[in-house]
Formats: C-alpha cells, structure tokens, sequence
C-alpha cells in the first residue's frame, strides 16, 4: 500500500474535534512534538486544531493497546526513543490517533473524562524542542540562492563552483545553539572587514540575516562504514522541519574562507516545534528540477523526490510593522533529501537518532522568492522600505522572523506551525 493511500490521508476524514478552517493541523496531519504545562512535564503529544493529544494519557490507559510499543516510550523530554522504533511504527501510532479523532469513533469522544485530560488546549502547552540533536549537517542545495551568492560575492558569469551540480554541498554545523520556536536570539559578536578598512574590527554583526530553510530527522542508527542509498533513504527520515539558520552576513564573509562558515552561524539556528511526517507528506510529492549534468550512479533517484511546500517569511519589527519579506516554495530544491542523505553517508559516515539536516537557503526564481535578505537586498544594496518610509537592508534589534509553511491539494492543508524568533542586543 502506497503512503499516499493511508486511511489517516484520506482527504474526506473530519474528526469530531473542531478543526479551524485554515489550521495547520487537521486530522491528516497529526505531526509529533514534545509540550509541557504547567501540571505536566515534558511529553510527547499530536496536534490536531487548537488542541494538543496527550500520547502518554492514551498509552497508559490502553488507547494503544495491540501496538507492542515499550512501557513510558512517550513520557519522555525528547521524542528519540519513539522516532527510533521506526517509520513504520511511527505510521502505526498515528494511524491508531486517526482513528481514534475520527468523527465516527465514539472511544474518546463520549469519554468526558478521558477527553477531558487526553486533549490539551494548544495556548495551556508550552512546546519544546521535539528531538536531541546529536549531529547537524547543513546543504546548499537551492541553486537560485547558490547563483545569487555566487553572483554577489564572485563572478555572476561563474556564480556556481565547479562541483556544485556534481554532489549536494554541505558543512556540519553546531548542534547544540539549535533552538525551539520561540527562543530569543542574541546578535552575535565576532570579527568583521568593513570595506573600506585594511585591518578588521570586533563588534557585533551589522548585518544579520534569516535564512529560509527545511530540515529533516532522521529515524535510525547505521554502523560505521555504512552507506545509506536514494531508494532507502527515506525509510531513514521520520519527518521534516521549519529551520532558520540565522546567520551573521558580515562575520561570515570574513572567515569562511578558507573553512566555510563558523561564528557567521553557530550562534544560534531555529526550528519549529511540530515534526510533520513523511507519511502526512505524501500526497504533495512533485517531480524535482531537472539535474544536468546527469548525477553520478549513487545520486540517482526514481520517483519524484521533492515537495509541494508553500512558505512564507514575515518580519515584524519592535514597533509592531509587519511586512512579508518572502514567499517561496521547497520544491525549488535542486537536490532532494534522499541525494543529501545518500550524499552524506556515502563515504561510510554513519548517521543517528534525531540528526537534523537543513535544506540550505531555499530561493526561487524571482526576487520575491529569495530566502535571505542577503539575497533580496542583494547585500544591502538594494534596500526595502517598511510602512512609515524608514529603510532597511539586514535585521534590527527587537525584529522578529516568523517563518511558516504548509502543503495544499483537494481541501487539506497540512501546515508546520511556526518558527519564531526575536533580535535580542548583543551581550
């Protein structure tokens, strides 16, 4: 049975909870996060409308019986433990939580009591980051952004490097200043050039940025030495995430070479906190750029690989002006999950439980598309206005960017929820 016919995908399920017309989480989508209140630690819990499941409530009280799943998989302050039973058993588990919110299963609905303590309302939680993140690898796989920053920064006529279309380009990155949704974010401080000076300074970046990304989790350990292939990658990928990758534009430009990124990044990156499945994903598979030169043998894929995911970036600053700075689209990605994790397993890297790997900046085609301000400004040379007339070319004290996605066919619209966060002054 494919993905895309699971029962939970059906677009005509309704469910008797009320869902929101134009919620990010209607029945068929049930993503997985981890939440607390101020009655309950940190558990794992599904969102569906405005409300939040209680997943220990229904495996303590038999909701789950016949899964075979291990006693307190969900009472715990990180979802590894559950993603790392598998995507089958993951399917399993919100197949059963379909069922149960079906607007014909009367199990929890004519319980008061039960549905009383399993459903949650979503403004009582507070969300937490879903996964550890042992490891965290970052691509440069939209190759609108890579020709824009290789145009700003080197030769429009040779923006792409040489390997680019040849492996998906990645570094690892600093896992631990990865953040939920929500987290503030202190300007970062490092060394910068300004142009017109011959010796560089210590200050905090002038020009910080947003980047505009999507990132996946992976569901399973591999040996040392192993490889992961296209056809088996996404047995390996439990779900995906919203991800901005903050980064300090000024910082970078200074140090990146010879290396590749470091302060200009580790400061801080954002998620958002709802791990949205592959399985929910599937009816929004659309076939991928055209790959030419063609890839080499382990790159190949069959089947369409990429994602129909609308998203959108929005910047409100400290005094209250919001103003969308982006609208684009993860099925712009030149190269797709399965090549980025074939690619980097494919020297016997191995991987593990909750590894979080981001898109890379993700741009269109049109100025409206890209995914930084680096790009649309075209670093800081072609600066936007804001409402009242003041204008701008990198984020301020105070900003926040708020990044959201969502996939829409036949009336269901499976959306991430979001990923926030605030400028804080340098300290």
């Amino acid at each position: 049975m494919k993905n895309e016919t699971l029962f939970s995908n059906n677009p005509s399920l309704t469910s008797w909870v009320e869902v929101p017309v134009g919620s990010d989480f209607p029945i068929q989508n049930l993503p997985f996060g981890i939440f607390k209140t101020k009655y309950l630690s940190p558990v794992a819990g599904v969102a569906i409308g405005d409300f939040v499941i209680d997943l220990v409530y229904l495996h303590e009280n038999g909701y789950f019986d016949g899964l075979g799943l291990p006693a307190g998989i969900f009472n715990q302050k990180y979802l590894n433990d559950f993603i790392a039973l598998g995507r089958k058993k993951g399917r399993e588990v919100r197949e059963r939580v379909s069922e149960l919110l079906g607007h014909d299963n009367d199990e929890l609905k004519q319980n008061v009591a039960a549905r009383e303590l399993a459903l949650i309302p979503i403004q009582e939680v507070q969300m937490q980051i879903p996964v550890r993140i042992p490891n965290y690898t970052d691509f440069y796989s939209s190759e609108e952004h890579a020709t824009n920053v290789g145009s700003i920064f080197r030769d429009p006529k040779n923006a792409l490097l040489p390997n680019w279309k040849y492996l998906p380009v990645g570094y690892h990155g600093r896992a631990s200043s990865i953040v939920v949704s929500g987290t503030p974010i202190h300007r970062p401080k490092g060394q910068l050039k300004l142009a017109d000076a011959d010796l560089p300074i210590f200050s905090p970046s002038r020009k910080l940025d947003f980047e505009l990304e999507v990132a996946f989790i992976t569901c399973n350990e591999t040996r040392l030495g192993t490889s992961i292939s296209t056809k088996e990658a996404e047995e390996n990928i439990f779900g995906l995430v919203l991800f901005n990758d903050w980064s300090a534009r000024d910082i970078q430009q200074w140090e990146y070479v010879p290396l590749g990124p470091f302060l200009g990044k580790n400061f801080g990156s954002t998620i958002s906190p709802w791990i949205v499945t592959l399985d929910a994903l599937e009816p929004y598979r659309v076939e991928g750029p055209i790959q030419a030169p063609a890839v080499l043998p382990y790159l190949m894929c069959v089947g369409n690989k990429n994602f129909d995911i609308v998203l959108d970036v929005t910047l409100v600053t400290s005094q209250e002006e919001k103003l969308t700075l982006c609208r684009s689209n993860f099925k712009y990605m030149y190269w797709n999950m399965s090549q980025q994790l074939a690619h980097q397993t494919v020297n016997g890297c191995n991987i593990q439980v909750g590894d979080l790997y981001a898109s890379g900046t993700i741009s269109g085609p049109s100025p409206g598309s890209f995914g930084s301000l680096l790009e649309s400004t075209w670093n800081g040379q072609r600066p936007f206005k804001l409402e009242d007339g003041r204008v701008r070319t990198f984020l301020e004290d105070g900003d926040t960017i708020n990044i959201k996605g969502y996939a829409e066919k036949n009336g269901v619209r499976i959306g991430f929820g979001e990923c926030k966060g605030k400028i804080w002054p340098a300290v």
